[in-house]
């Protein structure tokens, strides 16, 4: 649950601003204002909270109706009767970029157990096929179609030999992420992007869940000192969405029939800089690798009844790209 950070007043009632940012027009007002009065030199407004809990508690619920349900305001589910299927592939052109491991250099016995000294970063998978892993492959602005129905293996994150399984994620908007780790020492999962969260774990077998309400990009990073843990998720508004194999195949599903454009995101692999770090654990300063920006690119598609589409996207190292969108 999002903290709360400050008092405030919107025309004569006093709110308080939850969590580090909202969702648009999403300002909650807190329950917590019906039990105990605000001074005047925290709000120059004098309001008398203790005699309107009601009306407070009814605005609270208008103030986070649009939060809760913005994400999936703009997709409907209908019955999919003569749905078509998108398949196809992603594959790596040209020569391979040359990669660099990041050294393990902390808790060897629990993130390294097989002594391989370092780690690649796996941000960039190419099979002996030329297919690239991990790629999201997904329709841009659909409005109707099937029940969500992303891979649970996806909707869900285990830190194991301080790494992070799945690599890449797909979670539905409105639904709550588990997080767990199967290490015995500490980690915490850092959210960068539509979500915001620090969660530590000192022990293993922990769980913590975190509800995603806002549709998007989130980056996974520990702060304990694992600078070489990192992972992606996706939050999103509808069920379109497909991770490449190890072979770069990908399959969309139950699509009703016509014309669409299917949008392929790729993370990005180039480490371009890095970043200071604190170690929480052993309070040391440590640098973290800062990646490039993710690679997006589409192609239109056309959706036969019944039937299936074939589409192949090539990824290169300097792929032209087109904003982003869902």
């Amino acid at each position: 649950m999002v903290g709360i950070k400050q008092c405030g007043c919107v025309g004569n009632r006093v709110v308080k601003v939850c969590g580090n940012r909202l969702a648009p027009s999403a300002i909650a007002v807190s329950p917590a204002c019906a039990e105990r009065r605000f001074s005047a030199r925290r709000c120059p407004h004098k309001v008398a909270c203790m005699k309107y809990p009601f009306r407070l508690l009814a605005l609270l619920a208008i103030g986070l109706a649009p939060a809760s349900s913005a994400g999936q305001a703009d997709y409907q589910v209908v019955s999919v009767q003569d749905g078509g299927t998108i398949k196809g592939t992603v594959k790596w052109q040209g020569a391979l970029p040359h990669l660099v491991a990041s050294e393990i250099n902390k808790d060897q016995q629990v993130c390294d157990p097989t002594g391989e000294k370092r780690r690649d970063l796996e941000r960039l998978l190419v099979g002996p096929n030329g297919g690239v892993a991990n790629t999201v492959v997904f329709l841009r602005n659909i409005s109707r179609g099937k029940q969500m129905d992303l891979p649970v293996a996806r909707r869900s994150l285990n830190q194991k030999n301080c790494r992070y399984e799945p690599h890449i994620l797909l979670v539905p908007v409105q639904e709550t992420l588990t997080v767990k780790s199967s290490d015995p020492l500490l980690h915490t999962v850092h959210m960068s992007g539509s979500a915001d969260y620090n969660l530590p774990f000192t022990s293993a077998g922990q769980e913590i869940t975190r509800p995603m309400i806002r549709e998007g990009t989130v980056s996974l990073r520990c702060n304990a000192g694992h600078v070489w843990m990192n992972g992606e998720m996706v939050v999103a508004r509808h069920p379109y969405y497909a991770v490449t194999d190890q072979d770069g195949n990908f399959e969309l599903t139950q699509v009703p029939p016509g014309d669409y454009e299917v949008v392929a995101w790729h993370e990005g692999w180039r480490v371009v800089g890095e970043s200071p770090l604190y170690d929480v654990m052993t309070q040391a300063r440590v640098k973290r690798p800062v990646f490039s920006d993710p690679v997006i690119w589409s192609k239109p598609v056309t959706v036969p009844a019944r039937g299936e589409a074939d589409l192949n996207f090539t990824l290169r190292e300097h792929t032209p790209q087109i904003a982003q969108g869902r």
